[in-house]
């Protein structure tokens, strides 16, 4: 049965490729934008544990893998057959544990074994295959993970959380000299050549306490990019609440301060808790 619905939709997508102008006109890359958008909203509804979007947003997904696969085989490149063969091939080739004779452990040596199967199919580096335009949390975070899999890795939690540390130490004394070389300075002259190499000597540090704080969030077994997502979707909601607040008084946010607004905020995490 679901072969043949798989096969109905793949006949709706192609007739629409050739019947509707707007279908017709697009492009792998005109629709690329599109398809990360819908990724986003999977992930979404699974984060709102909505399961009747996420059925709703995995088919508009799926539209996307199709349609994809559709405009690549208009254009002579391959076909959804081929994408279909190359994803099977790869899941029996990665899975010797199941389609072969290899035996494991648990999870980790599967997850090991996977890397060291990519490595044999070409790779020149375990850390290849990781997107170059992932958020750069969830990068940092796959780097690591990659890097574990093959042994590359701190013993345990207390020395990650000592290098958290050390990180922002150094972030706060690369702070205090860019704040001491350009103490007495205009804002003009903040700009010259000795200080943006402050600036960037103190970006570099902060990049290397977000990197600590991953590889800590990763021995926390928790993703950081999920973590932070929650994080924005709380302080949305907060201010949020802040602003119907203001309006219900007849202000606006610019018409507030900041006593006012951490009333409203503090407020808002009883009140938002009890819908």
């Amino acid at each position: 049965m679901i072969d043949v619905k798989f096969k109905e939709f793949v006949e709706i997508v192609k007739r629409l490729r050739k019947e509707c102008p707007w279908d017709r006109e697009q492009t792998n890359e005109s629709i690329k934008a599109a398809t990360l958008e819908e990724a986003h909203e999977v992930v979404e509804a699974i984060d709102e544990n909505n399961f009747d979007e996420l059925k709703n947003e995995l088919g508009d997904l799926l539209l996307h893998v199709v349609f994809h696969s559709v405009i690549a085989e208009d254009d002579s490149k391959f076909t959804l057959e081929m994408v279909i063969d190359s994803i099977k091939e790869k899941l029996i080739r990665r899975h010797p544990h199941v389609f072969g004779d290899v035996e494991v452990s648990g999870p980790e040596q599967v997850k090991k074994n996977w890397e060291s199967i990519k490595l044999s199919e070409g790779r020149n580096s375990v850390l290849e295959g990781v997107p170059e335009k992932l958020p750069a949390l969830q990068k940092a975070y796959r780097l690591q993970e990659k890097a574990a899999k093959v042994g590359f890795d701190w013993e345990n939690k207390e020395d990650v959380w000592k290098k958290v540390i050390e990180e922002i130490e150094e972030m706060h004394q690369a702070e205090k000299e860019k704040s001491e070389k350009s103490k007495g300075k205009s804002k003009k002259d903040r700009l010259d050549e000795p200080d943006k190499i402050y600036n960037l000597k103190l970006e570099d540090e902060l990049g290397d306490v977000f990197f600590a704080l991953v590889n800590y969030a990763r021995f926390l077994e928790i993703n950081p990019e999920n973590a932070l997502r929650k994080t924005n979707k709380k302080f949305t909601k907060r201010f949020k609440y802040i602003e119907q607040k203001l309006r219900d008084n007849g202000k606006s946010i610019n018409e507030s301060n900041l006593e006012e607004m951490d009333k409203y905020w503090n407020e808002s995490k009883t009140a938002l808790k009890k819908i």
